[in-house]
């Protein structure tokens, strides 16, 4: 009987997107989204749930990281491993992650594009000092080719906050300040007098039509009897996300299957290619 060409799909979720709460639009009547859910136990049994409704169709789960995550997908290849061994063998697969940090740049390039002049402030919920960091590194390669003077970063819970970041802007001599969200919720969680709230980093039409195209790639693959749980659970070690190096490391490849591409720059996003380094 011929593989479907569609399969069910299990956004797994992150720092980056409030434990998949800010992922809630995309489960909806009709959709071929079950559920979103945090790796560990919640993921698990939204896992189980999609493969019981699924009869014995596929389920694909979808690590849904912007680059900054590399935890969520080896945490989210895990919670799949025994599921993949069990009764769900040759059903079950974990795609390719969202985005890597190449996509970010881009698509915070094209969000700070709608922004009028002035300052942009690029704000993401408090992770860990890696991930933080790394966000630092994005937006200092945003501002490198993009058209605005100032571009800033700021965390939800951290430091700076959104208010500290906001004022750095103004003393630094911006009138005008955009918050661009490096994540799938708000830019702003709360108002800030003076500061321009720039919507959604992505609409959610973009989303769903990323975790599609992930999603019809895991089918492919699957479909020749590979899974992609082996690859994500090397994720933290580097494969299949960008991330720092020591002094005298070079960038190196993700191992079979990883091609190199430019990064998108628009803001509908829209499909994109498999993932690579990067710049650093």
């Amino acid at each position: 009987m011929p593989r479907p060409r569609t399969a069910t799909a299990v956004l797994a979720g992150g720092h980056e997107s409030d434990g998949g709460r800010d992922l809630a639009a995309l489960v909806a009547p009709g959709s071929t989204v079950h559920a979103a859910a945090p790796a560990g136990r919640p993921l698990t049994e939204a896992v189980r749930s999609a493969l019981a409704a699924a009869g014995d169709g596929p389920v694909c789960v979808v690590p849904m990281t912007l680059g900054r995550d590399p935890r969520l997908v080896a945490d989210t290849a895990r919670a799949l491993r025994w599921l993949a061994a069990g009764e769900a063998r040759g059903r079950l697969a974990l795609t390719a992650p969202f985005g890597a940090a190449d996509h970010l740049i881009g698509w915070l390039r094209a969000a700070a594009g709608t922004a009028p002049d002035g300052a942009v402030l690029v704000t993401a919920p408090a992770a860990g000092p890696f991930e933080d960091a790394e966000l630092f590194r994005i937006a200092r390669l945003a501002r490198q080719y993009g058209r605005h003077r100032w571009v800033e970063v700021a965390f939800d819970g951290g430091d700076p906050d959104p208010a500290e970041g906001a004022e750095r802007c103004r003393l630094l001599g911006a009138r005008e300040v955009t918050a661009v969200p490096a994540s799938f919720g708000p830019a702003l969680r709360t108002v800030l007098p003076g500061v321009r709230d720039g919507g959604p980093l992505l609409r959610p039409s973009a989303v769903a039509g990323v975790v599609a195209a992930r999603t019809a790639a895991a089918l492919h693959l699957l479909g020749h009897g590979e899974d992609g749980i082996r690859a994500g659970l090397d994720a933290e070690h580097g494969h299949g996300h960008a991330h720092s190096h020591g002094p005298g490391d070079r960038p190196h490849s993700h191992g079979p299957g990883a091609e190199h591409h430019q990064h998108h720059g628009h803001r509908h996003a829209g499909p994109v290619p498999h993932l690579a380094h990067a710049p650093h």
